[in-house]
């Protein structure tokens, strides 16, 4: 039996973006309890030459809507950008994209693997990928590390999250 690019790509980006709205609502209540300016939390990096926390939530996002249109070959939506979002547009955020991720079908992925995907055409950074190498070499890793860094940003400064938080349900 094979792994379908549906079955490697949208179960696992709504796992972890369910997962990491609910690590923002830990955050939220956490500032909210602590008396802590949410700003303070938002605006959070783990190193100067780093996004906050905001565009690491915004960029997942972006990568999640990115690879499922771009696996069943549709329009990738453009959603603006907001640095100054607070946690309720976050949220907002995150569940259009899991909304977006689960507008599709497993049928609407089919032949994708051997799909070429165009990553910024007519710049003088196009990268041309074939679907597979797109989805494991490229859309996931990127999902994974801003999804991973929005969690350590959250932990480092003090909120009570672990594992089963970054994880989510399975």
């Amino acid at each position: 039996m094979s792994l379908s690019m549906y079955s490697a790509s949208v179960p696992v980006l709504k796992q972890m973006l369910t997962a990491l709205s609910a690590v923002l609502a830990k955050a939220e209540a956490h500032a909210t309890e602590k008396k802590i300016d949410p700003n303070a939390l938002l605006g959070a990096r783990l190193f100067p030459d780093m996004f906050p926390l905001v565009r690491q939530v915004q960029i997942a996002a972006d990568f999640a809507k990115g690879i499922s249109s771009r696996l069943s070959n549709t329009e990738v939506p453009s959603w603006p950008d907001n640095p100054q979002a607070g946690f309720a547009e976050l949220q907002e955020l995150l569940t259009k994209a899991l909304a977006h991720v689960d507008s599709f079908s497993a049928e609407q992925f089919e032949g994708s693997e051997s799909r070429e995907i165009v990553l910024r055409p007519g710049t003088p950074k196009e990268k041309k990928l074939l679907g597979n190498v797109y989805l494991l070499q490229y859309g996931l890793p990127q999902f994974f590390f801003h999804v991973t860094t929005s969690y350590a940003i959250l932990r480092h400064n003090g909120v009570e999250i672990g594992k089963r938080d970054y994880m989510g349900s399975y």
